[in-house]
């Protein structure tokens, strides 16, 4: 089984985004060290609990200060963009950093509608387009594109390895139709991932840039040396989730603010609820779960996202969960 790591480049309650950004490249050079595969970073914003909003500038920089582990976006939110101007932001990043970059991309829409215009500066873009963007994107990508008179620059040997995030079947859908490598985030919708890799494996065409489908699997784990240092930890990122859902202050709250939080009957449910995005426990336990998962999603990579208060924690989370599997 493989191990990767997407990270969002959280605040945690008195911290900054100068301080979480340097976090973010530290995470990168140690998981390095112990073995992960990918390490990609998220797209954000107008979201005060998350410094990640420019996945392609944190890219360059964790590749700078790493050696070996594929560096890329989970994801870049294309319908927001041009695909020709992505297109040369990953030629460039693959020019750097040859065979290290990943261009993941997703379909959402980034956020509140205020957000998305701010995005695309005031023109309302559809997201029925998105097909079509990723199919221009490849073909900017391969310069084999249909538009002869427009090609991305620089001409380089190799290509960012394409993959589309997806959290239903639809997702999967273009995947296999544009036959690119398709991410599964648990971590999002724990509810169709069985659905949606299998529609996407048994209706995978090659293109030019994949011949084979190609999937991971993302989602929330924290791994401590018991269940119950597990659980304590695991409280910041209970709390910072439903803080997240409901639209407040999305920094992750202390352990100490997430225990003094007064529930209430919903908030307890949805608690619950998400747990099902997540594992939580020792590394026996996340090794079994992890396991069977595989099984399930017919894939040996999982994507690792771990947003717990202290980096600490966070930090031991993916060294026990290293030695468990790597």
């Amino acid at each position: 089984m493989r191990l990767s790591v997407l990270d969002q480049s959280v605040i945690p309650t008195g911290g900054n985004g100068a301080s979480a950004l340097r976090n973010t490249l530290k995470l990168a050079q140690i998981t390095e060290e112990m073995g992960y595969t990918r390490f990609w970073v998220a797209e954000h914003h107008n979201t005060n609990g998350i410094a990640g909003s420019s996945p392609e500038v944190l890219i360059s920089h964790i590749a700078s200060g790493t050696k070996s582990i594929r560096v890329g976006s989970g994801g870049v939110l294309l319908p927001q963009y041009s695909p020709y101007k992505i297109a040369e932001n990953f030629k460039v990043l693959e020019a750097l950093f040859p065979n290290r970059i990943d261009l993941g991309v997703g379909r959402s829409p980034g956020g509140s509608t205020e957000t998305r215009l701010a995005l695309t500066d005031g023109v309302r873009k559809s997201l029925n387009e998105f097909p079509r963007q990723v199919k221009d994107l490849q073909g900017y990508l391969t310069n084999e594109g249909s538009d002869e008179t427009v090609k991305a620059y620089p001409i380089i040997e190799s290509i960012p390895e394409m993959w589309m995030l997806g959290v239903t079947h639809r997702g999967a859908r273009v995947a296999a139709e544009e036959g690119t490598a398709f991410t599964y985030g648990h971590f999002i919708n724990p509810h169709n991932g069985q659905r949606a890799i299998n529609h996407y494996l048994n209706n995978f065409q090659p293109s030019r840039m994949l011949g084979q489908p190609k999937v991971n699997v993302c989602l929330f784990i924290v791994c401590a040396s018991s269940e119950e240092k597990a659980e304590e930890i695991a409280l910041s990122q209970d709390a910072w989730l439903l803080a997240v859902e409901k639209g407040g202050d999305t920094r992750i709250p202390t352990i100490e603010e997430a225990k003094n939080w007064i529930l209430t009957a919903t908030d307890k449910e949805k608690v619950k609820e998400n747990r099902k995005r997540m594992i939580i426990g020792t590394p026996q336990k996340v090794r079994d779960e992890l396991l069977l998962l595989s099984e399930v999603y017919q894939t040996d990579e999982f994507m690792v996202i771990t947003n717990v208060y202290h980096y600490e924690d966070k930090i031991q989370s993916y060294a026990l969960l290293a030695e468990a599997i790597l």
